[in-house]
């Protein structure tokens, strides 16, 4: 039968840029079979099918794939399904809760004309520390870099997850950057097998006022390498807050990454810090319609 599905471009204001996202609305009837299969044919990052909540108090329920696999909870797909839904239901500001594997994400959406507007949502869980990962020469080597291209003072490489685990690589700067291949036996050797994703970042920037460049890579869920990943920065979340950088209180860190593919991303993480702890985040970006059609499953 015939599904209605839209397209985003996620975390950017701008179509053909940014993280490209499908969302099923009509999934009715679909099993996971059915769905993965859906999600491998629209070979994005993530597909989003959406559901009728569980709970009378939450707007849908969400079910994440990658073309590989399911996801508990994913940033970009939160972003854009919240803003298309606020869309949907008549524009303007609305504050929902939507239902993932994970639990309850609450969100906040704004349209900002036909088609566009901006989301942000609370991460659903606290990033616990899952590993230091001081084999700099392997990770070095599953991304085809030297070892003198991967560290940076007061950023140790280490494994983190709020849903997601992610390796955390801080690397010299944008030239190194730009030479990231990866090695896919060392890569899954290096960080973690059938879980490997590694999300490096560095602190020059190609835009004044953005805080990290990052780049995101998980063969083993189907996505080589990923435009925008907003799991990844709210595990980020917990890296940052635990090097002991900021003071109690809001920060807004700002995250650009896509570049390297030609997909421009800007992720804004907000950290909320009392008394040198992490107490919460949020995760926001622009998200804008791109495509409104149907898909037969």
């Amino acid at each position: 039968m015939p599904r209605r599905f839209v397209t985003l471009d996620v975390f950017t204001d701008t179509r053909f840029t940014g993280n490209p996202l499908a969302v099923v609305l009509e999934p009715e009837g679909l099993d996971t079979n059915a769905m993965q299969t859906i999600a491998r044919e629209f070979n994005l990052s993530e597909t989003v099918f959406v559901f009728p909540p569980a709970s009378s108090g939450s707007r849908a329920r969400l079910r994440i794939f990658t073309p590989a696999r399911e996801l508990p909870f994913a940033g970009h797909p939160t972003v854009g399904t919240a803003v298309l839904l606020g869309l949907l239901d008549g524009g303007g500001t609305r504050a929902f809760t939507l239902e993932e594997g994970i639990g309850s994400v609450p969100c906040r959406a704004e349209s900002s004309g036909s088609g566009r507007g901006r989301a942000s949502f609370d991460i659903p869980r606290l990033p616990a520390k899952e590993a230091d990962l001081p084999d700099v020469a392997a990770m070095a080597a599953a991304l085809g870099l030297s070892a003198v291209d991967v560290g940076l003072e007061g950023f140790p490489a280490a494994r983190w997850s709020a849903g997601n685990p992610f390796s955390f690589v801080p690397i010299r700067g944008l030239d190194a950057m730009a030479r990231c291949s990866i090695d896919r036996q060392r890569f899954d050797e290096a960080f973690g097998g059938g879980r490997a994703a590694a999300f490096c970042f560095c602190v020059e920037t190609r835009h004044a006022g953005h805080a990290f460049h990052a780049r995101m890579f998980a063969p083993a869920f189907g996505v080589l390498e990923d435009p925008a990943t907003g799991s990844a920065v709210a595990a980020f979340a917990g890296y940052l807050a635990a090097r002991g950088g900021y003071a109690d209180g809001d920060h807004v860190v700002r995250i650009e990454q896509g570049y390297e593919m030609g997909r421009p991303s800007l992720l804004d993480l907000t950290l909320r810090l009392k008394a040198g702890v992490l107490t919460g985040a949020s995760i926001a970006g622009d998200a804008v319609v791109v495509l409104d059609g149907t898909i037969d499953g």
